[in-house]
């Protein structure tokens, strides 16, 4: 069996993990915006931009809402 503090530490990287990917893909899509010239590659960084943003705000929250300790009954 696993050391739940061992576990505790690992799903804390995890949605750490994905808060930093989600800032990093934020970040691409702010280059891939700053530098297109066209219309096309704009569009696809401002949809990076958003989905990133998107990813930010719920993945961590709903990992977390995932892992909760049940109510004790």
């Amino acid at each position: 069996m696993t050391d739940p503090d061992t576990t505790a530490r690992n799903r804390y990287f995890l949605i750490t993990g994905t808060r930093l990917a989600g800032a990093a893909g934020a970040i691409l899509g702010l280059i891939l915006i700053a530098r297109a010239e066209a219309t096309l590659p704009k569009v696809i960084g401002t949809a990076l931009v958003l989905l990133a943003l998107l990813m930010i705000a719920i993945v961590p929250r709903s990992l977390a809402r995932r892992w909760r300790t049940p109510p004790e009954a």
